[in-house]
């Protein structure tokens, strides 16, 4: 179970997930990760979050793949 650090508010970045009091969205540090930056690194970017948030938009990842299609990479 996602922590309560993720909401999805229709007011805040048009209901994207985002880490509770914050703009910084799940996506956006997600992509920051997937394009090879490291924890730290997203830190020192966003200087407001804690190592736990980006576990836990990791965390609503993991929670939302299962329910996704399923796709077959050659």
């Amino acid at each position: 179970m996602v922590p309560d650090r993720i909401v999805a508010d229709p007011s805040i970045m048009l209901g994207a997930p985002t880490i509770r009091g914050t703009r910084v969205t799940v996506a956006a540090i997600l992509g920051q990760l997937a394009a090879g930056s490291s924890v730290d690194d997203v830190l020192a970017d966003y200087p407001s979050l804690t190592r736990d948030d980006l576990y836990a938009a990791l965390a609503f990842a993991a929670e939302c793949l299962p329910g996704e299609r399923s796709l077959v990479l050659t």
